[in-house]
């Protein structure tokens, strides 16, 4: 490991433990925080994540300022589950709507930004069975207390589950086989970042409005590099926040997934100059499946795997025109 890596893991890993609410209350001032859970059909487990996030961080004590749901077109009953257990939601194509249309989970974290009111955004995946309280506040813990941080990702321990089987470790299999590969090749200084595609981490909205957003898969690698770029390594830190357990996919969606964090890598190897292409990269992801039928034994599936993304934030006149109107 590079001298630089371990001296960044020593000064900026901390324990969810290590930030007591009352200790982040205490260190609050006048920051309005913000917790964000994009959502496309999770109806059995977003009510209970946003009924502890308000009985824990907003009646217990004032921590939390908002809860926000962006409902990524659900076609169940996420939108009322959220509502019902004290959730703020918003439609995902409903914010910004001159705008034209993109989707994925990246799509729901940047029009987050355009909805939401805190100087603090901690992002939380919605389909989490693992969730407590300690979540939200170890990823507050490092911004409230040190005005460097700018960014915190989450890590933990993820068990991999199918059905009856419990593979310990077994989870972010596309973080082992894909992610930390590509890191530790061209961002050798990241590669003290444990769970580099972890859907929880929160910023500084001072940061992240000044950010482009990958709309698919590639967002949480996006936003990593992107802030390693303008922040540079001692703006992150990363906490553990114990255990995550939630829904897993095929291996197949796995691959789609995959291909959307090699186009990421990519782009941000071009952007930051890294690399000079000579071609664009094929953005068509061809898979197989066995079947008698298909061509040589064989069902072949192709599916297109672009990377869309967003701008900046702070580049998008409806949005500074909003946040005029609520500092004013």
């Amino acid at each position: 490991m590079l001298p630089e890596v371990a001296m960044w893991m020593h000064r900026r890993t901390s324990a969810a433990s290590d930030w007591p609410v009352e200790k982040l209350l205490a260190a609050k001032g006048a920051n309005l925080i913000s917790v964000v859970l994009p959502a496309r059909n999770e109806e059995e487990t977003v009510g209970s994540i946003v009924a502890e996030i308000r009985r824990e961080l907003v009646e217990r004590v004032p921590l939390v300022d908002q809860i926000m749901v962006i409902d990524s077109c659900s076609t169940d009953g996420t939108a009322a589950v959220a509502a019902a257990a004290g959730a703020e939601v918003a439609a995902q194509d409903a914010i910004l709507p001159h705008l034209p249309r993109m989707s994925g989970k990246g799509e729901a974290l940047w029009k987050s930004l355009a909805v939401t009111r805190g100087d603090i955004i901690v992002f939380v995946d919605a389909d989490l069975r693992s969730f407590t309280s300690s979540y939200v506040t170890g990823l507050l813990g490092p911004l409230l207390n040190d005005p460097e941080v700018g960014y915190v990702k989450g890590c933990y321990e993820r068990p991999l589950i199918t059905g009856s089987d419990r593979v310990e470790g077994g989870g972010g299999r596309v973080t082992e086989l894909v992610a930390r590969p590509l890191i530790n090749l061209h961002w050798p200084l990241l590669a003290g970042v444990i769970q580099p595609l972890g859907g929880e981490y929160a910023g500084r909205r001072s940061l992240l409005e000044r950010l482009p957003f990958v709309t698919g898969y590639g967002v949480e690698l996006g936003l990593l590099l992107d802030v390693f770029q303008t922040a540079g390594l001692d703006a992150l830190a990363q906490v553990d926040l114990g255990r995550r357990v939630h829904s897993h996919q095929s291996t197949q969606a796995l691959g789609a997934m995959s291909s959307q964090i090699l186009l990421t890598s990519w782009s941000r190897l071009q952007r930051h100059g890294r690399m000079m292409p000579l071609e664009a990269p094929a953005t068509e992801l061809t898979q197989f499946r066995r079947d008698a039928g298909g061509v040589g034994g064989h069902d072949v599936q192709v599916s297109d795997v672009q990377v869309d993304e967003r701008p900046p934030m702070i580049g998008i006149p409806a949005y500074t025109d909003s946040r005029r109107s609520i500092l004013s």
